[in-house]
């Protein structure tokens, strides 16, 4: 099972855990910060730029799966290079409510009466992207829908920029093509819906399309994931976000195996 130790093997200084005390936890935190605030433009409190945090109060309530560089300086808070956040589907509803509530419907999701799982606040430290540090933020989490059940991950993924005319074609691409199933399709709540069928699909170009997509999206599509009916503009965080969601059942034949694998031999 997985639990708040590691699970990486011992010849990489590479260790992959659940947060396990509150220096995991401010370290994400302040590895979120460097990605989300001072590379990618989000808003964040006074105080929080003064502690160099990007926090909220799900985080209390969330599992974090880190990725840390024993290598590192771990008193400066600089040991965590890879975070991914997750809530499961009891522990929100105890909570009141996932992340995603703000900016979509998810009556769908829960009307299924499935075991969810929300993702989120997904990032690698510039020096660690391209390496194995994504491909082990994925089997970690992997592993934990393996352990706690889960049938249907959900998340918002995220288009740099707010400027959505110049993301019509990979917006359009994702409405065309990857439309959830009814069964699944959350929708972007009313107030602040931004339709993406902004081009038609003659006019679209595959390999372009993807071109100006983020890794994750492909990476989640690449898996068999679909997105919620129209897309979010986020000021704060400089996004255009869509849902993504993944039948866990659904999931390539290949990769599903691969976790079943990895799974039945840490049992």
């Amino acid at each position: 099972m997985l639990a708040r130790g590691d699970m990486t093997p011992d010849t990489t200084p590479l260790k992959l855990r659940l947060a396990r005390d509150p220096a995991d936890l401010a370290a994400a935190q302040r590895l979120r910060f460097a990605v989300f605030v001072e590379e990618l433009g989000a808003a964040c409190s006074p105080a929080d730029r003064a502690e160099r945090l990007e926090r909220d109060a799900f985080d209390a309530v969330c599992d974090h799966l880190v990725l840390v560089d024993e290598s590192r300086d771990a008193a400066a808070l600089d040991h965590v290079v890879g975070a991914y956040r997750l809530l499961p589907g009891d522990r929100a509803a105890d909570f009141g409510r996932f992340y995603c509530d703000t900016e979509y419907d998810l009556s769908p999701l829960r009307a299924g009466g499935r075991r969810l799982l929300e993702l989120g606040r997904s990032c690698v430290h510039p020096a660690y992207r391209g390496s194995t540090a994504m491909y082990l933020l994925w089997n970690g989490l992997g592993d934990y829908v393996l352990d706690h059940g889960i049938e249907v991950m959900f998340g918002v993924a995220s288009f740099h920029g707010t400027d959505v005319q110049s993301l019509a074609e990979p917006l359009s691409w994702l409405h065309h093509y990857h439309l959830a199933p009814p069964e699944l399709r959350a929708r972007a709540w009313p107030a602040h819906f931004q339709r993406m069928d902004l081009m038609p699909p003659e006019a679209l170009e595959r390999v372009r399309a993807l071109a100006q997509m983020p890794a994750l999206i492909k990476a989640y599509l690449r898996l068999g994931g679909c997105i919620g009916e129209g897309a979010f503009i986020d000021n704060d965080f400089n996004t255009v976000d869509v849902l993504l969601m993944m039948d866990t059942a659904a999931m390539s034949a290949r990769h599903h195996r691969f976790y079943a694998r990895r799974h039945e031999a840490r049992a």
